[in-house]
C-alpha cells in the first residue's frame, strides 16, 4: 500500500523527515526481484517474487555475492574500478537515476543528451549508459566501431516505449498505406506524402529505423513543434509514436483542430476507430501510448498546490495529459524543466510534474527556492529504478578483468536507418 506524505515533499526532507519510496511499483521487491529474494533469505525472512515485464529475468544474471554487498562495500568497488579503467570509460546518468548512480556520472541530462555526450567521448572504449535500453541503443547508434554500449541491468526497459512494437506499427502502416494508395499516386507526381513518421526518442531502435526507412523522423520531448512543422512541410498527415500526449499537447500546440487529431489503440480492432473517413480527415493519428510516471500528475494535484501555496509556479512534462499541461503554468522537457526552475529568482515556490528523483535533485541543488513535487506519493520510475548499484559494480568490476556483460548491440542495417532519422532530426535545428 502506497502512502502518502505531506506537501511539499522537499521541504519535509529538509525538517528531518527523510524521504522513502512510498510506491509499490517501484520498490526493490517489485523491479529487482533478485536482490530482494536474496537480500531477504540473507536475512532470514522469505520474499514474494513479483513478475516483471518481458527481459526482467535477465536481471537473475547478476552473481549473487553483489546482491549481498553493502552500499559501503559497494561504493568502495566502484569506485576502484572506475578508477582502474580511467579514461576508457565514461558512465552517463539520466535524471531520472537515483543518486547512488548520479554521483558516478560524468554527465547527467536526458537521453538524446547524454547519447550526443557519448558521441563525444571518442577516446572512451566503454560507454555505461545509467538510464534504459532504448537510451543505450540510441548510444550505440550515435558511438564510434571501436566503443561498447553497457546496460548495467538488462531488464531496464521503458514501459511505453515497449508500448509500440514494429510488428504493430508495421501493420498500422499497411492499413495506411492502401487507404492512402491514390494520394500516394500523387506523391508520385511531386505531390506532399500521405503521411509522415516520427517516433519519440523514447523508442525501440528498430522504430528510429522504421521511420527512417519511411521518410520519417525521430523528436525529443523539446524539439517535438519544430519536427512536426518539419513533416508537415512534406506530408498531409503525421503518424507519431508511441506517446499519446506529447503528440496531442504538441498538435494542439500548433493549432491542430481536435477533430482532426485520430487515437490509434493497436490493442482493439481497427485500432478502435470508427470508419476509414476518420483516418481519412485526420492531420495527426497518435498511437495508443503513455508514460506512467508521468500519468500520476493531474489538474486536481495542481489546484490542491495552488490553494496549500499561493502563487506557486507549476511546471509539467509534456507527457502528462493534455488537462495538466493546460492546469500548468508552463511545460517543456526535462531540461526545459531544469533550465526554468535554475533561472528563476530565490523564494520562488515550485510544484513540478515529472520523475520524483529529479525534483528532489533540483530542490537539494536549489535550497533559496521551494521545490516539490506534485504527486504526493513518491513514486520514482520503475524501470530507471532497475539501475542498482550492485549491476553498476558488477559490470565495472568485469571490465577491468577485460569481460564486458550485458552490451547493447543495434545491428548494422538498424543502426543505418535509425541514424538517418536522428540525423533528419539534427538538421531541422538549422531549418
Amino acid at each position: 500500500m502506497a502512502t502518502k506524505i505531506d506537501l511539499p515533499v522537499i521541504a519535509s526532507e529538509t525538517q528531518g523527515q527523510p524521504l522513502v519510496v512510498a510506491c509499490e511499483e517501484s520498490s526493490d521487491a517489485k523491479t529487482l526481484p533478485s536482490l530482494a529474494e536474496w537480500r531477504a533469505g540473507a536475512a532470514g525472512a522469505t520474499a514474494t517474487r513479483q513478475p516483471g515485464h518481458a527481459g526482467a529475468e535477465r536481471a537473475d544474471q547478476i552473481p549473487r555475492e553483489y546482491a549481498l554487498m553493502s552500499q559501503a562495500e559497494l561504493d568502495e568497488r566502484i569506485a576502484r574500478a572506475r578508477a582502474a579503467l580511467g579514461a576508457r570509460l565514461v558512465i552517463l546518468g539520466h535524471h531520472y537515476q537515483r543518486d547512488e548512480i548520479i554521483k558516478y556520472a560524468d554527465a547527467r541530462g536526458d537521453s538524446f543528451k547524454l547519447a550526443q555526450f557519448a558521441a563525444e567521448r571518442k577516446e572512451a572504449d566503454y560507454i555505461l549508459f545509467c538510464g534504459v535500453h532504448f537510451m543505450a541503443e540510441s548510444a550505440d547508434i550515435l558511438s564510434e566501431p571501436h566503443q561498447r554500449v553497457i546496460l548495467p541491468n538488462p531488464a531496464a526497459g521503458c514501459s511505453m516505449a515497449d508500448m509500440a512494437n514494429i510488428a504493430e506499427v508495421e501493420e498500422l502502416w499497411e492499413i495506411l498505406d492502401d487507404l492512402y494508395r491514390d494520394e500516394q499516386a500523387q506523391a508520385d507526381e511531386g505531390a506532399s506524402q500521405p503521411i509522415i513518421p516520427i517516433t519519440y526518442m523514447n523508442s525501440a531502435a528498430n522504430l528510429k529505423a522504421f521511420c527512417g526507412r519511411n521518410g520519417g523522423i525521430v523528436c525529443t520531448s523539446s524539439n517535438a513543434e519544430q519536427v512536426m512543422q518539419w513533416a508537415f512541410a512534406r506530408g498531409r498527415r503525421v503518424l507519431f509514436f508511441p506517446d499519446e500526449h506529447l503528440g496531442r499537447n504538441t498538435a494542439l500546440k500548433m493549432g491542430i483542430a481536435p477533430e482532426r487529431i485520430a487515437v490509434w489503440n493497436q490493442r482493439k480492432d481497427f485500432g478502435d476507430i470508427a470508419d476509414e473517413q476518420t483516418l481519412i480527415d485526420a492531420q495527426v493519428i497518435l498511437w495508443k501510448g503513455w508514460c506512467s510516471t508521468h500519468q500520476r500528475f493531474s489538474p486536481e494535484q495542481i489546484a490542491e498546490a495552488r490553494e496549500r501555496f499561493p502563487g506557486v509556479r507549476v511546471v509539467v512534462h509534456p507527457e502528462c495529459n493534455h488537462e495538466t499541461v493546460l492546469a500548468a503554468d508552463l511545460n517543456g522537457s526535462t531540461e526545459y524543466i531544469i533550465k526554468v526552475i535554475e533561472a528563476s529568482p530565490a523564494g520562488t515556490v515550485w510544484a513540478v510534474g515529472t520523475e520524483i528523483n529529479l525534483v528532489k535533485r533540483l530542490a537539494q541543488e536549489h535550497p533559496d527556492k521551494t521545490i516539490f513535487c506534485l504527486d504526493p506519493i513518491v513514486c520514482p520510475c520503475s524501470t530507471m529504478y532497475r539501475i542498482h548499484p550492485a549491476y553498476l559494480a558488477w559490470v565495472l568490476e568485469e571490465l577491468v578483468a577485460g569481460h564486458v556483460v550485458n552490451q547493447v548491440s543495434v545491428d548494422g542495417e538498424t543502426a543505418r536507418w535509425a541514424k538517418v532519422a536522428l540525423e533528419r532530426m539534427l538538421a531541422t535545428r538549422g531549418a
